[in-house]
């Protein structure tokens, strides 16, 4: 069973930075990023492949956001800069399949962390 540890998150003025991580139980799966905001649906946000050799971003992040993973530490992070108050939600890190790429529909991800809070202040 794959199980999921996040840190990081809180709360940043817009501009800021902020870099969340997901430790794994596990290697070789992909894994990706995915936010709630209020009242919102759950939406994707970033994924990286087993091997980090490929990576796909939300076109809402792409350019502030960068995933990367350290496989010889079982950890993926997220790492946030020019934060804007819409990117203000519960952040959630998932693994999908082992071995997998980075374009999976969410619903092939199937284990998922405890989620960390991000607030962005205007």
């Amino acid at each position: 069973q794959v199980r999921l540890v996040q840190s990081g998150g809180g709360l940043v003025q817009a501009g800021g930075s902020l870099r969340l991580s997901c430790g794994a139980s596990v290697s070789a799966y992909a894994m990706a990023w995915f936010r709630q905001a209020p009242g919102k649906e759950r939406e994707f946000v970033a994924a990286i492949s087993w091997s980090a050799g490929s990576t796909n971003y939300a076109d809402s992040v792409k350019g502030r956001f960068t995933i990367s993973r350290d496989n010889a530490q079982n950890t993926v992070y997220l790492q946030m800069n020019s934060l804007k108050p819409e990117d203000t939600a519960v952040y959630y890190c998932a693994a999908g399949a082992r071995f997998g790429g980075s374009r999976s529909p969410e619903s092939k991800y199937e284990a998922w962390g405890q989620g960390t809070q991000v607030k962005v202040s205007s």
